[in-house]
């Protein structure tokens, strides 16, 4: 996706495209390494050495597995509960997003809307109820992740995108922000209007909060392991069987499991293609002093993305670098750290970034990095159990986990618990969305998708054929 593109129209990232010697200079001297876990202290868990029996086994040390963890000894502090993570706790997606706990559960109104409009009422109670519990928890668990419940900024940046702000004014009412009102918390000239949400996100340190669960499920007594690869399961016998997780040479016998493996490969045949890895890429700048920081403003601190399909999110952190990430996102076949460092990606992101920005162009980038995110076809988390309900899984949060985990968690332990409560009656739970297609097939839809989504981009936001084609199968691919 060459920002020289000019198919139908260009983007403002494109006719007002700073100097390629600025960007240069501004990434000169930046490290491939992930900000957020540069700046925590990491406790490191030792290995499993021998078969263990257990209540609960989590598989995965992110986001979802340590939530789960955490709340099944918080409902019941007698049961054995061992997490196993294949890694170092944290070290994937959930500690290297851009640590946004957004309220939404399904990736946005417009996306849950036209999949469970009946629904949509409950579940934006149910997103902002989880939110609100979610930095509720962290106080309780004593989690020192950051949080700044600063609200959200959704910036329009091409005239098309304001119109459509215009056209819901009344709708948005006190939400709504013309380019001064914008202009007047976050000075950027690329701003023509914003919608503000107030209450609907929570910025977090993403490092810190994973971190902290496991510090928090280690004191609950929680058995965490890492190094521990997980390669099967043996759900064998009937619901009174252990399953067996089997880890190299080591098995582990639990009455039940939870399956929080997100992006990397699903240990169940129904899910092998369930997900895909789509990588997403972030900059961090230099801490900004105060009179670099009082050229934009930003009092507020407000997270901030804009609404193109290819859209950018940035925030800053308390030592008031900016985190400027997003656009690209680019579909890979595996996990692999090769595809991480993607310098025309970050060369993008820094022209990208002084276009949003201009007035910062002695600012520089200490860091660069990127991580792997794991997409669906419908582009919020779905959730199951299997194995006579011995076996749960919640997977496929689409670069929206930070606050959905703790949902996915809970639906997880309800499933395994046989409950019928509020979470498991929701269509949203109950339905599992379409797999991708067989290898060759899928990267050859991918592909022409990303290519049909950037023209959007260049064509005020109009879909061709194919993106109104998987609108109406409810593939929906926008973002």
């Amino acid at each position: 996706m060459a920002s020289t593109r000019h198919t139908r129209g260009s983007t403002v990232f494109e006719r007002q495209s700073p100097p390629s010697a600025l960007v240069d200079t501004a990434l000169d001297g930046s490290r491939l390494e992930v900000f957020w876990l540069s700046d925590v202290e990491r406790p490191q868990f030792p290995r499993l050495t021998a078969g263990v029996d257990c209540d609960l086994a989590v598989v995965g040390g992110g986001y979802a597995g340590l939530w789960t963890a955490v709340l099944a000894k918080r409902r019941d502090p007698s049961l054995r509960v061992v997490l196993l993570e294949a890694d170092r706790v944290g070290w994937a997606a959930s500690g290297r997003n851009g640590g946004f706990a957004e309220a939404s559960l399904t990736h946005g109104e417009d996306n849950g809307r036209s999949r469970w409009p009946h629904e949509m009422a409950e579940l934006e109670r149910i997103g902002q109820d989880n939110l609100d519990g979610l930095v509720r928890d962290l106080d309780e668990l004593d989690i020192d992740a950051h949080v700044e419940r600063s609200g959200m900024l959704s910036v329009a940046v091409e005239r098309y995108q304001a119109r459509e702000l215009e056209e819901r004014r009344e709708e948005l009412g006190a939400a709504y922000l013309s380019a001064e009102q914008v202009r007047a918390r976050v000075d950027s000239p690329t701003y023509l209007g914003a919608e503000a949400d107030s209450e609907g996100c929570a910025l977090v340190h993403p490092a810190r909060l994973a971190i902290g669960l496991a510090r928090a499920a280690d004191r609950l007594g929680v058995e965490i392991h890492e190094g521990m690869r997980v390669t099967a399961l043996r759900p064998t016998g009937g619901w009174r069987d252990p399953v067996q997780v089997v880890s190299g040479d080591v098995i582990v016998r639990a009455r039940k499991v939870a399956l929080a493996t997100n992006v990397f490969p699903a240990l169940l045949p129904q899910n092998s293609r369930m997900t895909i890895p789509v990588y997403d890429y972030a900059l961090m700048t230099e801490p900004l002093t105060d009179e670099q920081l009082g050229r934009v403003g930003w009092t507020g601190r407000e997270g901030i993305s804009d609404r193109a399909n290819q859209f950018h999110y940035y925030r800053l952190s308390r030592d008031n670098r900016i985190l400027f990430g997003g656009y690209d996102a680019v579909y890979r076949p595996d996990v692999d750290p090769r595809h991480e460092d993607n310098w025309a990606t970050y060369r993008r992101l820094a022209a990208h970034f002084l276009t949003t920005f201009p007035q910062l162009e002695d600012v520089r980038f200490s860091h660069r990095w990127a991580g792997a995110i794991d997409t669906c076809t419908r582009f919020c988390a779905f959730h199951g159990v299997t194995a006579q309900r011995r076996v749960a899984y919640t997977a496929g949060y689409t670069g929206l986990g930070v606050g959905a985990t703790r949902f996915g968690a809970r639906v997880m332990l309800d499933l395994l618990d046989g409950r019928q409560t509020e979470l498991t009656e929701l269509e949203m739970v109950r339905q599992r969305p379409m797999a991708f297609p067989p290898g060759p097939l899928a990267t050859l839809g991918i592909e022409a998708t990303r290519w049909s989504i950037d023209q959007a981009d260049h064509a005020e936001g109009r879909r061709n054929l194919l993106l109104r084609s998987l609108d109406r199968l409810g593939l929906g691919f926008d973002s």
